[in-house]
């Protein structure tokens, strides 16, 4: 069973169950019921088209869904509008999808959680890690927005930047290597870059395209974490960096700073550094500044205070780091870069060791672990 093509027909599916009236939460487990008969009878009998096999299992599903709550003239009106059998045109309907999710009747967080959870494909476990909050919270607010838009026809598309919101996360879970969606990320933006001219579509697309230029650098052969301090930045792809700076240097021209452009100028300055010591740190702890006026998140604070550390010295970073609630994922990783920096070597192995426990994944913390065996190695001799 081919489960990539599962997962790219998935959106589009979805999305022509939604335009031909069914609701939101109903069309989902209309398709989700599809795709489980997918896996049962594929691997006998492949169709020809497959699109247009989910579409009509789904479809079918949908209204035998419909026939235990719905009167008969609405099923009825329903069957008329069956689809005829037959190859389907080969449309990309996802990105229209993520327009339809973030709904004017949903919150833009609640839109964001729906929307990775029913088209991009992340579970309710990644959406929580990546809004700092518990699983069973997002699980209750992805069932919230359910419900919110249970019978709501989607007829009015929602907002450029809970889409953006949505293309970040997803680009980002991918980048992280858990679920590979980094390209489909890439390739969406750049279809809303296309469509839309918009400073911050295109700062987003910027951003991840320079991230997406250090991907190969990040790991090392044996699936290892590489900081970006260690990278081999003859690695780095310079194509997708110069096609990132020119288009966040025409997004910056208009004048109209987001942070999708700040975030997109951090990453320039990054690039444009023939090392991680080169790099200017005064300018780059200044964008952080112009981050946080944009956004006050708190682990754009919590990354200021590593610049704010290579710019003015460890002991300045530790002072921005002790303004901070130390629950933030990460925060004990970067105390304990900040006190190595600072010659705190003792402090800095404990705190790397309490970092890898609190680790998201197992790279990160196997990288912490070894952080930590380093300098206890160190101060052994």
């Amino acid at each position: 069973m081919n489960e990539a093509l599962l997962r790219s027909l998935t959106p589009g599916v979805l999305a022509i169950l939604v335009r031909r009236g069914a609701d939101f939460a109903a069309a989902e487990d209309a398709v989700q019921d599809a795709l489980v008969e997918a896996v049962r009878v594929w691997p006998a009998e492949s169709p020809r088209d497959p699109k247009g096999w989910l579409i009509t299992v789904a479809w079918r599903r949908f209204l035998d869904a419909s026939r235990a709550d719905t009167a008969r003239r609405r099923r009825e009106d329903r069957m008329d509008e069956e689809p005829a059998p037959g190859a389907v045109p080969a449309v990309d309907d996802t990105l229209q999808l993520y327009f339809l999710c973030a709904h004017p009747s949903l919150t833009p967080s609640s839109a964001v959680a729906l929307t990775l959870r029913a088209v991009g494909g992340l579970t309710t476990r990644q959406i929580a890690q990546a809004y700092l909050v518990p699983e069973a919270t997002m699980a209750q607010r992805i069932s919230r927005a359910k419900r919110t838009v249970s019978g709501v026809r989607f007829d009015k598309p929602g907002d450029v930047a809970t889409v953006l919101r949505v293309l970040y996360l997803v680009f980002n879970e991918g980048y992280s290597a858990d679920v590979d969606l980094a390209a489909e990320a890439i390739r969406l933006t750049r279809q809303l870059a296309a469509a839309i001219d918009h400073p911050e579509v295109a700062g987003l697309l910027a951003l991840m395209l320079l991230h997406h230029a250090r991907r190969a650098a990040r790991t090392a052969p044996d699936g290892s974490l590489v900081p970006l301090a260690e990278q081999d930045r003859g690695r780095w792809d310079t194509a997708l960096i110069a096609e990132g700076v020119d288009i966040l240097q025409a997004a910056l021209a208009r004048d109209r700073l987001g942070e999708f452009q700040a975030q997109a100028a951090i990453a320039a300055l990054h690039a444009d550094a023939p090392t991680a010591e080169e790099a200017d740190w005064v300018q780059i702890a200044e964008w952080y500044d112009e981050l946080v006026s944009l956004t006050d998140n708190p682990v754009v604070r919590l990354n200021r205070a590593v610049a704010v550390g290579e710019a003015d010295g460890p002991r300045a970073g530790l002072a921005a780091l002790a303004a901070l609630d130390d629950s933030l994922p990460r925060y004990t990783a970067v105390a304990a870069y900040l006190h190595e920096r600072d010659g705190d070597l003792a402090t800095a192995a404990r705190l790397y060791a309490e970092a890898a426990q609190k680790a998201p994944n197992l790279a990160e913390r196997d990288h912490l672990t070894r952080q930590a065996a380093r300098l206890n190695s160190r101060r052994s001799r």
